[in-house]
């Protein structure tokens, strides 16, 4: 949250970004009393410590307001371990709930998860595509940062030392890198089928279970996003939908990755055609059973941790969602069983190029093909969309 939301009066609603914000009562939350409240404020509490102790971010957010830092002093002061009761009244002595009431209505909802694939150490078969470290000359552009000679829409660059001393100029786009312009500036981390590596761009991390790693090919290695090169990210299921006619609501992740295996050279043009290219470093030290780190820099809880725009929002902010989802295949049954009922609060804990507007939010399911399973299914309006404001932060403090 920013200091563009607006001060709120007896004759106009707050708004953000040029959306609504319609102030509920914690009661008009459907199911809101039998949401597992000690398991957000356990989320809420590990996002708490970035927000206060103003570490460095992977990806650089809005800034927390006061009224936001002082709630998370409070959650670090408090026993880490609350009963469900006492988490809920934690929240709703602190937050005050806002609908979000975006020019397109609610705005819109995904899901993401992080993946495990195959993988090589070395180049061999089909999997001949590398993750890529991070280059030591890459240098982020933060957001509103103007930089002479770049074009304003990047949000990277890379620094090259010339006659005239240091500058800046654009990072290679993917075709580009893929083609090798980044020469020996990047190193091959682990190499993955070219699918494969594509779809770990696009979740920002993933788990690789390395086939050449010895006899039982069980070792599993972690690779969390190290940065990226700044282009504008573009969607490979809306270049298919554009080229095939598939339906958008019919191309759903696993039905779009099936496509990319069943055309490979279509596949290959079209996913060169997303510029943005991401870069990765091994996350060794990350815990097993947590996810893997967000723009926050804290892991991500599976089920509870969103992505959200984060020239928007701060991290660290609570968000009600209420959804129906559907089921993956094998699982609900016919009509209204092939859905479920979402009612659950959410924190702030990531962001992505892709997640751009107030109502706008990416779920972490968690890692490995179950997660998958339930995150590609995942494109849908919600029902509500609704921000916890710290009390106070309203009126911009």
């Amino acid at each position: 949250m920013t200091a563009s939301v607006q001060t709120v009066s007896a004759s106009k609603a707050p708004s953000v970004d040029g959306a609504a914000l319609e102030q509920l009562t914690f009661d008009a939350l459907a199911e809101w009393r039998a949401d597992d409240h000690a398991a957000a404020f356990a989320a809420f509490r590990r996002t708490c410590q970035t927000v206060v102790g103003d570490a460095a971010v992977l990806r650089q957010g809005a800034p927390p307001p006061r009224a936001l830092r002082a709630v998370c002093a409070a959650a670090l002061a408090a026993p880490p371990s609350p009963d469900g009761d006492s988490a809920r009244r934690f929240f709703e002595r602190h937050f005050r709930p806002f609908r979000v009431r975006s020019a397109n209505g609610d705005g819109f909802l995904t899901g993401y998860y992080e993946p495990e694939f195959a993988g090589r150490l070395v180049s061999g078969g089909v999997h001949d595509t590398p993750l890529l470290s991070r280059p030591d000359d890459l240098v982020n552009v933060a957001e509103g940062e103007n930089v002479p000679g770049l074009d304003p829409a990047l949000r990277a660059a890379r620094r090259v030392a010339g006659p005239q001393g240091v500058r800046l100029e654009p990072v290679p786009d993917r075709a580009a890198i893929e083609d090798g312009a980044l020469g020996g500036g990047a190193r091959p981390l682990v190499y993955l089928d070219a699918v494969d590596a594509f779809m770990a761009h696009v979740q920002g991390s993933v788990r690789v279970r390395l086939v050449d790693a010895g006899t039982d090919g069980k070792a599993v290695r972690r690779f969390a996003y190290a940065g990226r090169n700044g282009h504008a990210y573009t969607s490979v299921a809306r270049l298919v939908v554009a080229e095939t006619g598939i339906a958008p609501a019919d191309l759903t992740a696993p039905k779009l990755v099936a496509w990319l295996r069943a055309y490979p050279e279509e596949a290959r043009r079209l996913m060169r055609r997303n510029r943005s290219y991401i870069f990765f470093r091994p996350a060794d030290e990350l815990a097993a059973d947590d996810g893997p780190l967000g723009g926050a820099s804290v892991q991500l809880t599976p089920g509870r941790a969103v992505a959200i725009d984060r020239r928007i929002w701060a991290y660290g902010l609570p968000v009600w969602i209420e959804a129906r989802l559907p089921h993956p295949a094998g699982e609900g049954g016919s009509g209204s069983e092939d859905f479920y009922s979402l009612r659950r609060l959410m924190i702030a804990q990531d962001t992505g190029s892709a997640i751009v507007g107030p109502a706008r939010a990416d779920i972490f399911f968690g890692s490995g093909e179950a997660a998958g399973a339930r995150a590609g299914l995942v494109r849908h309006v919600p029902e509500r969309f609704v921000v916890f404001l710290p009390v106070g932060a309203e009126q911009g403090t």
